[in-house]
């Protein structure tokens, strides 16, 4: 094996298929980072059983072959090089990489031990890249992190015909963030439960290209796996995950049809507010909202604790409530919020809030895109 390339190309694409790699990984080959040089160019792959990344590049390769190497150690290597071309040839069991005058000598492991990576299924459509990490990291925001409780650390994806929604909860909340893409066919009709983590990096990682390819194989099995590719600089970025196995709950129904409050409140104003009162909230405290006559107050804290109070203006159509929230998954629903003004929907202070964006005023109303349910919690006395 021996190839030339760009040094900023191959730094960019071992980065990205590095990042995939486990931090623990059950078998030493797993840590390795498989460079396949061929007359096709390079191809560039990680894969743990789970999750795989191949990235394409295109290199001058004077002759073919391949090698496993430490992928996390090849990454700071690149990132570390000057920028002029880079050299990469196998020596026997090392793999000798050159830039200018700087020389590397690393040690392979072998091959052969290496997994074969799964095939990349059908493509069910494409979506505008920079949409889709937006949407995804909307999303992702209520995703579960317990990993006794998988099914709630993924993101359901349902496709139905020219729509994709994206679903999460923790059992605490829950995001709804729908978007319009491209099928492959007019009435395509799906839905996979994603990994949050590897959807979330995924999609983040494909913003280079204009779009980005959705690929999914479902079984209802768990053994399904989705993928993912758009284009980079120099060459093509893949990734494919197995679906996570299990019934993720029937969601969409806690979303109330109709309300008895709606506040409406600048947003920025919001969250300042929430940081500043949440300064003296004790662990697992909820920060109280108060809504009556265009003024929302917050409260936090209680008896011979630290206190704190503030007032900001807020447009209360229906009747007064008060109710209260862990502020930081408020926070959390609020940011990932793209409009300049909230509207926080109740039915009553014991059942969930629904917090979408606001039109601007005199501007026709639209659909949000993104929701986000909160459950209340419990007030001190």
């Amino acid at each position: 094996m021996k190839f030339r390339v760009d040094r900023d190309v191959l730094a960019d694409a071992v980065a990205w298929a590095a990042r995939s790699l486990p931090v623990r990984p059950s078998v030493p080959v797993l840590a390795g980072l498989l460079i396949d040089a061929s007359d096709d160019g390079l191809v560039l792959s990680t894969f743990d059983y789970e999750t795989s990344a191949r990235a394409t590049l295109s290199a001058e390769v004077n002759d073919e072959g391949r090698a496993l190497v430490s992928g996390r150690l090849l990454s700071d290597i690149c990132r570390s090089l000057p920028s002029k071309p880079v050299e990469m040839t196998l020596e026997g069991a090392r793999v000798s990489l050159t830039c200018g005058s700087a020389r590397f000598s690393l040690q392979t492991m072998p091959v052969e031990d290496y997994p074969s990576l799964p095939e990349m299924p059908a493509a069910t459509g494409t979506v505008q890249s920079d949409e889709f990490a937006h949407a995804v990291a909307q999303a992702v925001t209520a995703a579960g992190r317990d990993d006794m409780l998988p099914v709630l650390t993924g993101v359901r994806i349902e496709i139905d015909g020219s729509t994709i929604s994206l679903l999460a909860t923790d059992r605490f909340r829950l995001s709804q963030r729908e978007l319009g893409w491209d099928p492959r066919t007019p009435d395509e009709s799906a839905a996979a439960l994603v990994p949050a983590k590897v959807l979330g990096d995924t999609a983040k990682s494909l913003t280079a290209g204009s779009e980005v390819t959705i690929a999914l194989a479902a079984t209802g099995s768990g053994e399904g796996i989705i993928g993912f590719e758009g284009n980079a600089p120099g060459g093509v970025r893949r990734t494919t995950t197995r679906l996570l196995d299990g019934e993720f709950p029937k969601v969409r129904s806690l979303f109330p049809n109709e309300h008895l409050t709606v506040a409406k409140v600048e947003k920025a104003a919001l969250v300042e507010s929430v940081k500043r009162v949440a300064l003296v909230a004790e662990r697992n405290t909820a920060v109280q909202l108060a809504f009556s006559d265009g003024v929302l107050t917050l409260d936090a804290g209680s008896g011979d604790e630290a206190q704190a109070s503030e007032s900001i203006p807020a447009e209360v159509d229906g009747d007064d409530i008060t109710t209260g929230f862990n502020p930081q998954f408020l926070l959390d629903g609020l940011t990932a919020i793209d409009q300049p003004v909230v509207e926080l929907a109740f039915t009553q202070s014991s059942k969930p809030v629904v917090i979408s964006g606001s039109a601007p005023e005199g501007a026709e109303a639209t659909d949000p895109g993104f929701r986000y349910l909160l459950m209340p919690r419990r007030l001190l006395s």
